[in-house]
């Protein structure tokens, strides 16, 4: 029987202001601190009632349950007859499963000491190849944290657009660059492309061995020792842990060897402490838990079709992109954990940008379009910058005051000039940005996004919409299909 949202539905439609008004313990009830992190739900139309509405929705989801059989290392992903581990890479699983992340982790590790002590030879330049999942993660984290390291220069490609790749060789020396093969399966059609194509421009730059420069991240193993890679040079990782959710594990290494060790292993414990309040914490006092809520009333109730995360840091720049992939391809689904169609609106379209270039540039839709977007401003109060204090100053100040323009809005005898306001948004505050901090953050977008999932009746853990395009890419590629008139058009316009 499908969920009873009717108390959630029914939640009246207050305005923030009123609701501000009406209770003085309002932020106190809608805040809260974890891990280094701020998080601020008051500007949101949450209610002691909806929470109260959405334990209950909870609870007759089994989320509890859920969670447990999460952290348990059950077969929750049922469409496949996976377990799901990643949890697990963070020391907060199952007790075989933690044992074999930790093996694994120790066996990346020694292969980065080993490459800080030279054995692979002078290394001076790390080349990742992979998408999706396999890059986005380790992106993120390097451009976030990696930026004065001053360990290695990396370069993560995905797109498999040749020019993301020249780019890269403009500025490598091929003797002194390492490739990084990543891919689950390790048959990824872009992913192994571009390897061929960067071993290409090794073998041309001079280097003799081509593939004793190489290093294997996947779930596959015999595949990549099976492609040239030698044995010592491939890291494995769980089957059960998913794409989207594999940086804590061999898919972080370019991150890891960049940042060093200790940097990686804080990432982990901070991950970790996010998850111990996930897993320990009421759902009233739970940072994923109350996002999830928030989440769900704009896109069930109030059918919001898109959310809009905002960092106001630059080196958060790529959190919306990752974000993007994690929720959209998590809960972007159509039909239930038991086959059956879904009645109701699953993930909306996650969307966003860097803070304070979005304000001029879609923030006029934002405050007076027609559209009702919940917002989510992401801030650190340290400053990742040695300049004039009041450069950070005026970067938060802008991000507080666009979530205080968007809630109380401005009236105007013009009504071009005009601002309806009672528009949500919620804010996330960093203490500072380091691995700790960013590793917590991360896991909390992980647990929001399970949350989510779960209240809607989903399984967020396969992604089978990804493949209908690249089987039927494969397919023209080979050439004998049959594709509509447009596609085959298409298709003779650009190969003749």
């Amino acid at each position: 029987m499908p969920a009873d949202w009717t108390a959630i539905e029914q939640l009246p439609a207050t305005k923030l202001t009123e609701l501000f008004a009406a209770d003085a313990g309002r932020l106190g009830s809608l805040s809260l601190d974890v891990a280094g992190i701020h998080f601020d739900w008051s500007k949101t139309h949450l209610t002691k009632d909806a929470v109260a509405a959405f334990e209950a929705l909870a609870k007759a989801q089994d989320l509890a349950g859920k969670r447990e059989a999460l952290f348990a290392g059950k077969v929750i992903n049922t469409t496949e007859g996976r377990s799901v581990t990643h949890v697990a890479e963070r020391g907060e699983g199952a007790e075989e499963d933690v044992a074999k992340a930790q093996a694994l982790h120790a066996r990346m590790r020694a292969l980065i000491d080993a490459i800080d002590a030279e054995a692979l030879g002078p290394i001076a330049h790390i080349l990742h190849v992979g998408i999706g999942g396999s890059a986005l993660g380790p992106d993120l984290l390097v451009d976030a944290l990696g930026r004065e390291s001053g360990r290695y220069d990396v370069a993560i490609v995905s797109n498999v657009d040749g020019s993301a790749l020249e780019e890269v060789f403009a500025k490598f020396d091929p003797t002194a660059t390492l490739l990084v093969v990543a891919s689950k399966t390790f048959t990824t059609k872009e992913t192994m492309l571009n390897a061929e194509s960067v071993l290409q421009w090794m073998a041309e730059g001079g280097v003799e061995d081509v593939y004793g420069r190489v290093v294997a991240l996947t779930a596959s193993p015999d595949k990549a020792v099976e492609w040239g890679v030698d044995e010592t040079r491939v890291l494995p990782f769980a089957d059960s842990v998913g794409g989207r959710y594999s940086l804590w594990s061999s898919i972080g290494f370019p991150a890891a060897l960049a940042l060093g060790w200790d940097e990686f292993a804080d990432l982990l414990e901070g991950a970790a402490e996010m998850d111990r309040h996930f897993k320990q914490t009421a759902l009233g006092q739970n940072a994923p838990a109350l996002a999830a809520f928030a989440d769900l009333y704009y896109a069930q109730v109030r059918h919001c079709e898109t959310r809009a995360t905002f960092a106001y840091d630059e080196r958060l720049r790529l959190l919306p992109s990752y974000l993007q992939q994690l929720e959209m391809e998590s809960n972007g689904k159509g039909v239930t954990i038991d086959g059956q169609p879904l009645t109701r609106p699953s993930a909306p379209i996650t969307w966003g940008g860097v803070g304070t270039d979005a304000q001029h540039a879609v923030f006029q839709l934002l405050h007076q379009g027609t559209h009702l977007v919940p917002v989510e401003f992401v801030a650190v109060i340290e400053p990742g910058d040695t300049l004039s204090e009041d450069h950070h100053r005026q970067l938060l100040l802008n991000a507080f005051a666009q979530g205080a323009a968007l809630m109380a809005g401005r009236d105007n005898a013009d009504k071009a000039r005009a601002y309806s306001g009672d528009r949500p948004s919620s804010t996330i505050l960093l203490d500072t940005l380091d691995a700790r901090t960013l590793g917590a953050l991360i896991a909390f977008y992980e647990h929001r996004t399970f949350v989510s999932g779960v209240l809607i009746g989903i399984n967020s853990f396969d992604q089978f919409g990804v493949e209908l395009g690249k089987e039927m890419a494969k397919a023209a590629d080979a050439g004998g299909q049959e594709f509509d008139v447009s596609t085959t058009d298409l298709i003779k316009r650009a190969f003749g």
